[in-house]
């Protein structure tokens, strides 16, 4: 499972030009499923997203996270994060989790998520979405489960 993390001052998602979700300061979420992901990978990423120190503290270090500042956070599935592009000029999706596997753990990751008592939106998972956001510093983080069980360099 991926996530890529973006600072923003707001962001938005609209579904034929309709806003179906949005978020203050806080954190826009592109959210990846990929085949074999699980409900612990769920757990794992919700907890990494929610503690992410990624916020200004009063000296201007990253040192707060979306828990910490009370952050909004606006979630949007997003399967081509799992693109593969080594070969050919088209893009391959074959680790993309299938649609209705992805869409059971996208849920998952929105209720995981809501536990922290943050507001949390999202877009509607396989539509065609128009996303505007104002990323803050710029900071944009990838997360990716997979990383997990890989050991720290010294």
């Amino acid at each position: 499972m991926r996530a890529l993390v973006q600072r923003v001052s707001r962001a938005s998602v609209a579904v034929d030009g309709l806003e179906v979700g949005s978020a203050g300061l806080g954190l826009l979420i592109f959210l990846g499923v990929s085949k074999g992901d699980t409900t612990e990978d769920c757990a794992y990423l919700s907890d990494r997203i929610l503690g992410l120190r990624i916020f200004p503290d009063d000296d201007g270090r990253f040192d707060r996270s979306a828990l910490d500042v009370g952050a909004d956070l606006l979630v949007i599935s997003q399967f081509t994060l799992y693109a593969d592009t080594r070969r050919g000029r088209r893009p391959d999706f074959q680790q993309a989790a299938p649609p209705t596997e992805a869409e059971h753990l996208y849920e998952m990751i929105l209720q995981e998520l809501r536990k922290s008592g943050l507001k949390v939106a999202s877009g509607r998972f396989g539509e065609y979405m128009r996303v505007e956001l104002c990323n803050e510093g710029p900071v944009t983080i990838m997360l990716d489960t997979a990383d997990r069980n890989r050991p720290r360099s010294a």
